[in-house]
């Protein structure tokens, strides 16, 4: 392989996070808890399937109640919003400055209940995932990541991919929303098949 020059590159201080001076591309989901008797739901960009068996992770922190309610109740619930519902999902975001009281928008915010674990989703999304903790793996400075194992899985017809059906017409049609880290987001319509080597294997 031929080497040429190194690329004109400004060097990150990463003594500091670094994650604020690019943007990078993430799914955004709403994590559903249980509080005591009311149930919680919040936005999470860091989220991701674990591996390619049926487990789900997201980061958190024990400073917020999603953390405690998942090691108190040992089960979660994962929503896709589309980008319809991007406003809702932010709305999930907020503060409350009573934690013994429910976030003020969650009372008027449309969900359905899950059928394996006790929570809820956000209406109207495109996949549900219900979870069962598995594990928490602490010590990532403030953070934590939670890992769950998905015991109930439900995708919209719209979403659903077939035989019969082009994946571009799919995603154009039933189109995803992206979270553009930090603070930016994007509605992805159009897609490419990746061109995988030939005899390529996961």
């Amino acid at each position: 392989m031929d080497h040429t020059d190194s690329p004109d590159l400004v060097n990150l201080d990463t003594s500091h996070p670094i994650w604020d001076q690019f943007f990078w591309v993430a799914p955004l989901v709403v994590v559903g808890t249980k509080e005591d008797e009311r149930y919680n739901l919040a936005p999470k960009h860091m989220a991701f399937p674990l591996g390619w068996d049926n487990y789900f992770a997201f980061v958190c922190t024990p400073r917020h109640e999603t953390y405690h309610s998942v090691l108190k109740t040992k089960e979660f619930t994962v929503s896709y919003p589309r980008p319809s519902q991007v406003v809702l999902a932010s709305l999930t975001a907020e503060p409350r400055e009573d934690l013994d009281e429910p976030k003020p928008m969650l009372s008027v915010m449309s969900t359905f209940p899950a059928t394996e674990v006790d929570g809820v989703f956000l209406e109207d999304g495109y996949l549900f995932l219900e979870c069962r903790l598995d594990k928490v793996l602490d010590g990532f400075s403030l953070n934590s990541l939670i890992v769950g194992r998905v015991v109930a899985a439900h995708v919209h017809p719209d979403a659903m991919r077939s035989a019969d059906r082009d994946d571009q017409d799919l995603i154009y049609h039933s189109p995803l929303l992206a979270y553009l880290s930090p603070g930016r987001y994007a509605t992805v319509k159009e897609s490419y098949a990746f061109p995988f080597p030939a005899d390529f294997q996961r």
